[in-house]
């Protein structure tokens, strides 16, 4: 069989998944957000943002087109909750970064299943743009998480889109409530996965794990998984 030439390849599925960080929360800090940027090979790229996590607030849209000025990209965003009769397919399988921001994981879950958003995130996946979330915004991005969506008790949740395997837990501080609560579920039968802190990001190429990015050097990103009955955690 013939090898395909490069042109008649689809391209590279990638995925960053933000524990913390970028425009929304270390506005000062475009390390991550350069990081996405630099994946879809474009000088000036168009990123389109999913705010539904958080309600699609007037805020956080003023944020990202502060943050994403027309010098670095060509910014387009997707309301669900002020929806219109623009065509959201279109504007989310025409651009090559679709950037999902954090705030309530269920919810944004449940929102994109109504709207078959879910479906055109996964076709955008399949062919090729990048996916970068954030928090709530990379947790549904993988199979299970855990969240605080329910109220103040962290919670694990298993019915994530899974276009990578295993569990994420954003906000993954070492020692602290979040973290230990992660390590708890998936010693009592959670899929393990990974504990990311603030300001680190982990780099998926077609499902596997390429790569961590960070803001800072003290930044922490961690796979966590069950062994022989333990669990075991281990520094990226």
């Amino acid at each position: 069989m013939a090898t395909p030439s490069p042109l008649q390849r689809p391209r590279l599925r990638q995925l960053v998944a933000m524990g913390g960080g970028g425009f929304s929360m270390e506005p000062r800090d475009p390390a991550l957000d350069d990081a996405a940027l630099a994946l879809t090979g474009k000088g000036v790229p168009k990123v389109c943002f999913m705010g539904t996590a958080n309600g699609d607030t007037s805020e956080d849209l003023d944020a990202f087109y502060a943050a994403f000025p027309e010098s670095r990209a060509q910014a387009s965003h997707v309301s669900l909750f002020h929806r219109r009769r623009d065509d959201v397919a279109a504007r989310i399988l025409g651009c090559d970064l679709l950037y999902i921001g954090g705030g309530n994981t269920a919810n944004l879950l449940a929102l994109w299943r109504l709207h078959e958003v879910d479906r055109w995130v996964r076709e955008a996946w399949n062919s090729g743009i990048v996916l970068a979330g954030v928090s709530a915004g990379a947790s549904v991005l993988f199979e299970a998480c855990l969240t605080d969506a329910f109220g103040a008790k962290l919670t694990p949740l298993s019915d994530g889109l899974g276009l990578v395997s295993g569990s994420f837990c954003p906000h993954y501080d070492r020692g602290r409530r979040r973290s230990s609560r992660f390590r708890q579920v998936i010693g009592e039968g959670m899929q393990g996965g990974f504990g990311v802190g603030e300001g680190s990001a982990l780099h998926f190429c077609e499902r596997d794990l390429v790569g961590v990015f960070r803001e800072r050097p003290d930044c922490v990103a961690f796979r966590v998984s069950r062994d022989a009955g333990k669990v075991r955690e281990v520094a990226l």
